[in-house]
C-alpha cells in the first residue's frame, strides 16, 4: 500500500500526541512500532518500512543516527557533492521528538519515506 509524505506526517503527529497522553499507547509504540501505528492508522505500512522509536532521555540533549559505512574507495569529495554539501544525517531531540535534519527538512518535521508514487 502507498503511502504519501503528507500521510506519514499526520500519522506521525497523531502518534506523537497520543503518546504523551496514553500511557498504554507510549509502551506499545516502544514495543513494536509498526503494528502500533498500523493500528493507529488502521491501515499497513510501506512494504519493508520498519520504524524504530525510542524515548527521550534527559541525559541527553541530541541522538545522532550514523549513516551506512562506505568503502574506503570512496573519494568523500565526491560524496560531499552527490550528498549536496551534507555529509550525514543527524536525529537531534526537539520539539520533544526525534526528527531528522538533513537537506529539505524542517527541524519539526515528521521524517519518514513515503512509498514512491
Amino acid at each position: 500500500m502507498e503511502w504519501t509524505k503528507e500521510e506519514i506526517e499526520k500519522l506521525y503527529s497523531e502518534a506523537m500526541k497520543k503518546s504523551v497522553v496514553d500511557e498504554d499507547f507510549r509502551k506499545e509504540i516502544l514495543a513494536d512500532a509498526n503494528s502500533a501505528l498500523e493500528k493507529l492508522s488502521g491501515k499497513t505500512l510501506p512494504q519493508g518500512m520498519k520504524i524504530k522509536v525510542v524515548e527521550s532521555d534527559p541525559n541527553y540533549s541530541a541522538t545522532f543516527l550514523l549513516p551506512d559505512m562506505l568503502s574506503e574507495d570512496v573519494d568523500m569529495e565526491d560524496l560531499e557533492k552527490a550528498a549536496g554539501g551534507v555529509s550525514g544525517v543527524a536525529v537531534v531531540s526537539v520539539c520533544g521528538a526525534a526528527v531528522a535534519v538533513g537537506p529539505g527538512n524542517g527541524p519539526c518535521g515528521a521524517q519518514a519515506c513515503a512509498a514512491k508514487k
